[in-house]
């Protein structure tokens, strides 16, 4: 495919050495190249915040950000790295949305957040309401993963109205299990996910998000790889929500 399509990754963990993803810069940057040669010219850095398993400070996340940008322009590649984070609705996330100081997209009004896969947070559309009050938008990582979301639909709906819904390539490609992959389908044909990123953390998932990019492709249309892969997600950067 052609760097030039512009598509935005909005999740990803190409940061070297701080999470689950990247061990160095090397495997950072052949992560990098993998995406641009998919057609990523966005590539949203969204290192986990996620108390007990994966919480870098902030200074090591911007040392490991700075050390990529340094390699993206010592190599001139077309791509833009905004920094963000992957936020687990936890104690420390909590903390941070009293403060109004959750990590988001350079600093801007979305946020990426994600639950534990078999719960939802208690209160949740209550702190939705007073985040979009406040300009925020928060955007759901892999909503596929979440159990009490496959046969509730009208939850579904509900958190669909006032957040961003972000699939994973890898689970419309079934690499992330069968219920996922199915569940992840549901939502890209029914039109309920704004939004495809690759949430990659090794080069091998830059494979599994091409698979899924073919599956948009074959099964939805090439206007829906363009929708999910770049309008929607560029509206989503900026603040706002793809069906507002």
């Amino acid at each position: 495919m052609s760097p030039t399509l512009n598509y935005v990754d909005l999740h990803s963990h190409i940061l070297p050495g701080i999470d689950d993803g990247s061990p160095d810069l090397a495997t950072s940057m052949a992560m990098i190249e993998g995406l641009v040669n998919l057609g990523f010219s966005t590539i949203c850095a969204t290192p986990h915040q996620k108390e007990g398993q994966y919480l870098p400070s902030f200074e090591a996340i911007d040392d490991a950000y700075k050390k990529v940008l340094d390699e993206v322009s010592s190599r001139d590649l077309a791509v833009t790295i905004p920094l963000a984070a992957e936020n687990m609705w936890d104690s420390t996330f909590f903390e941070r949305l009293s403060t109004d100081a959750i990590p988001s997209y350079d600093n801007g009004a979305a946020f990426l957040m994600e639950f534990v896969p078999n719960q939802l947070p208690m209160g949740l559309f209550d702190h939705i309401f007073d985040l979009r009050r406040k300009g925020k938008l928060p955007v759901v990582a892999h909503p596929e993963r979440y159990a009490p979301l496959w046969k509730d639909p009208e939850t579904v709906a509900k958190l669909a109205a006032d957040c961003a819904m972000v699939v994973d390539l890898g689970a419309l490609a079934g690499d992330h299990g069968r219920k996922q992959a199915k569940y992840a389908r549901k939502m890209v044909l029914e039109g309920i996910a704004h939004a495809a990123a690759s949430d990659a953390h090794t080069p091998d998932d830059i494979e599994s998000a091409q698979k899924g990019m073919a599956w948009i492709e074959k099964k939805a249309g090439a206007a829906a790889l363009k929708r999910l892969l770049a309008t929607n997600p560029a509206k989503i950067l900026a603040g706002e929500h793809p069906e507002g």
